[in-house]
């Protein structure tokens, strides 16, 4: 399976404006307000998802954990967070009226601005926190952002009649937060709610994957893409919807971070440079390095290199499984099916892991850009000469 390593507009690539209460610098995760899960009223293409958890809560006995899986940018956080509010809120119309249809709450509600202001005295959310000692955000979260959880959710609900953690995302805790974790779900006290946001579900704990609900949600369909997209960003063009759509393989967060640092411009740029091999055009390679290699073009560069490394990971699997015939990639059909005539199956794999490995070191040593970009285009052109 070719997993790689985690995407950069995972981390932030979006501009952060949101402060936290605390006043200290907006949190690396956070993407502008308008694009908050937690802010967010809306949920789209997930209606499967929404009736489970709305089945679950009709039914009497729901579950008291849940792992919310799938993609980046598909609209899991969002999901956690709706599901939160409704049951805060009550959980929804009942009685005479007959059980909810729906997860969602009004917008203007106290109950749903105070979550999304992180506010709410029921409900906490768990996410990477600040190193006071360095001044940085972790790259992963300690044991130190889970070690009260089960004695929040063992408080008395001050509003209602729950308490609630989302953990965004689960499989970012290190090993001892991760047993933290397991503890208060082993453990759950009456009317707790534990939501884990998870990308990558193999890396958490077999024993926490087997105490919850499993929720596996689905990539979204290009329309819906589209919709989300074209919301957000009202100027872009009917071409830049669809291409964004292709490109974003399903993930809506993706394809707002590729239409914020030019994504479709830069896979116009990578093709323009594929479809010439094994001849490299010097002077458009000069061109996309020098860019790329700024100060201030950071976003673009690694935009680039999932772009890269992602094309390579689609031609590696569609050769795997004996088809390479367009689809959702169609602009890459032929320049995937020359490469993948001119070298073998091992060939690709072996220059994807170098290329994989290559821009997280760029990332992790502050490698020179301009630089890692000559070397993966001459590293996959030598390739296809073999």
């Amino acid at each position: 399976m070719l997993r790689g390593r985690q995407s950069g507009y995972s981390r932030g690539m979006a501009a952060k404006t949101a402060s936290s209460k605390s006043g200290e610098d907006p949190h690396p995760d956070d993407d502008p307000p308008e694009r908050m899960p937690r802010a967010s009223p809306d949920l789209y293409g997930q209606d499967e998802a929404e009736r489970a958890m709305l089945a679950a809560w009709n039914s009497g006995r729901m579950p008291h954990a849940w792992l919310i899986t799938g993609p980046r940018g598909i609209g899991k956080a969002t999901l956690a967070f709706r599901f939160a509010r409704f049951v805060l809120s009550g959980g929804g119309a009942g009685g005479l009226l007959g059980p909810p249809d729906s997860l969602a709450i009004d917008g203007a509600s106290p109950i749903f601005q105070r979550i999304a202001a992180l506010g709410h005295s029921d409900f906490r959310l768990i996410r990477r926190s600040l190193n006071r000692k360095t001044g940085k955000w972790r790259q992963e979260i300690v044991v130190d952002d889970v070690r009260d959880m089960g004695g929040f959710l063992r408080l008395t609900a001050g509003e209602g009649a729950w308490r609630i953690v989302v953990i965004d995302s689960a499989d970012e805790m290190n090993r001892n937060a991760a047993n933290a974790a397991l503890k208060a779900i082993e453990e759950p006290p009456p009317r707790a709610l534990i939501l884990l946001v998870c990308h990558q579900p193999g890396r958490l704990l077999p024993t926490i994957r087997s105490r919850c609900r499993r929720l596996a949600l689905n990539t979204l369909d290009d329309a819906t893409v589209k919709r989300i997209v074209a919301r957000l960003k009202p100027d872009l063009t009917a071409d830049e919807l669809d291409a964004l759509a292709r490109l974003a393989e399903g993930s809506a967060g993706r394809a707002l971070s590729l239409a914020d640092h030019g994504g479709v411009e830069l896979h116009r740029a990578l093709l323009g440079l594929l479809e010439g091999f094994p001849r490299v055009d010097g002077v458009a390679l000069d061109r996309l390095s020098d860019r790329l290699g700024r100060t201030g073009a950071e976003d673009g560069f690694r935009v680039f290199g999932e772009m890269l490394t992602g094309f390579l990971a689609r031609v590696c699997r569609d050769t795997r499984a004996g088809h390479l015939n367009g689809g959702r990639n169609d602009p890459e059909a032929p320049v995937a099916q020359r490469l993948a005539a001119s070298a073998a199956l091992d060939r690709w794999l072996d220059v994807w892991e170098k290329l994989d490995e290559l821009f997280a070191r760029a990332e992790s040593a502050k490698l020179d850009r301009k630089q890692v970009v000559v070397d993966a285009v001459l590293t996959l052109s030598a390739a296809s000469r073999m």
